[in-house]
């Protein structure tokens, strides 16, 4: 087993690297692992395979990494990394990141006994996403728009997110953490955003106390 500390990185492949796979088909140099805070990154340095990352305690949540992806976000505490070639999967190895750990607003020093309604975690990357989706309604609760995913991207910059990984956050927010429901009848396009903006105001899982998270961490948008 390896551990990393926060701004660590392994290597992982045939070798020489940190984590060997002795597999014929899996590159000398195949990606790197890159610890950072409470999540993880990995990069795809193949040129031609495509990874996925799973989580064994999900609902078939995964991540697809394409060749030449570089510090792609992961949002799993637990995640299978899995390897694969032309003849299919050839290696996996497992990923265990921090615990998330909540403290009660309370008796700071002191770890939350109970787990709120829905567990959302304020240090995730989706959480700074759905603070971005709701920015507009937090400070103007008249305002009807909805940030599209390259707005995003733009004010969330500082983390160098990509559309396929913002649209991936957004989904995982939507099926498994909010769990919202598609309508019956077509909508426009951006019924899941705008989906997510209302349940998360309406239960106050975001308010005008998070919007600190973006002023700190990232650029306001004119």
């Amino acid at each position: 087993m390896l551990e990393l500390a926060p701004g660590e990185h392994v290597t992982f492949g045939r070798g020489p690297v940190d984590l060997v796979l002795p597999d014929l088909s899996v590159s000398r140099l195949a990606g790197r692992i890159d610890a950072v805070a409470d999540y993880w990154t990995i990069s795809n340095l193949s040129r031609r395979s495509t990874y996925v990352v799973d989580t064994p305690e999900g609902d078939g949540e995964f991540v697809r990494v394409p060749p030449g992806r570089v510090r792609a976000p992961i949002p799993f505490e637990l995640g299978r990394v899995r390897l694969t070639a032309d003849t299919g999967e050839t290696a996996s190895f497992l990923v265990f990141a921090p615990e998330h750990i909540l403290l009660h607003p309370d008796a700071p020093g002191r770890e939350w006994e109970t787990a709120p309604t829905v567990p959302l975690d304020v240090t995730a990357t989706y959480f700074l996403i759905l603070v971005a989706l709701c920015e507009p309604r937090l400070r103007d609760p008249l305002c009807g728009v909805v940030p599209t995913v390259p707005e995003i991207i733009i004010r969330l910059a500082h983390l160098g997110l990509g559309r396929s990984a913002v649209n991936f956050h957004i989904d995982y927010l939507a099926r498994v953490k909010l769990q919202v429901r598609a309508p019956e009848r077509p909508v426009r396009p951006d019924w899941r955003r705008a989906a997510l903006v209302s349940l998360a105001l309406r239960h106050d899982l975001v308010t005008t106390g998070h919007l600190t998270l973006l002023e700190t961490r990232s650029h306001i948008l004119p």
